[in-house]
């Protein structure tokens, strides 16, 4: 069994799946963050995305039999909190200041 963790069972779904499902999720968050106007339905096709990226970091860490892949998933996971509490109080920033999350209503970082 090459390949595989010390102690850890063979993966009883096979890998292609789990590959298939993360580019799939992977493609639904980058077509909501470049179609929609609502800046909190942007991030959320942002933390889509990174959700994605980590599956498929987990997948390949477990076909190649190592925990690297898994060490940059922890990493990524705690980006995506900092990433989430400042983004929120951006918004919730944003909001009162112009009562909406429209990216295309709010001027404030345009020339």
């Amino acid at each position: 069994m090459t390949g595989a963790l010390p102690g850890v069972a063979p993966m009883a779904v096979p890998p292609g799946a789990f590959l298939v499902v993360g580019t799939l999720l992977f493609a639904i968050g980058l077509a909501g963050a470049l179609l929609k106007r609502n800046a909190l339905l942007i991030f959320l096709s942002i933390e889509l995305m990174m959700n994605a990226v980590n599956l498929l970091f987990l997948t390949y860490a477990r076909m190649r039999g190592d925990l690297a892949g898994q060490m940059i998933v922890f990493f990524v996971i705690a980006v995506a909190a900092a990433e989430a509490a400042v983004g929120l109080a951006i918004f919730v920033a944003l909001f009162r200041a112009h009562r909406t999350v429209d990216v295309d209503k709010i001027a404030l970082l345009k020339w």
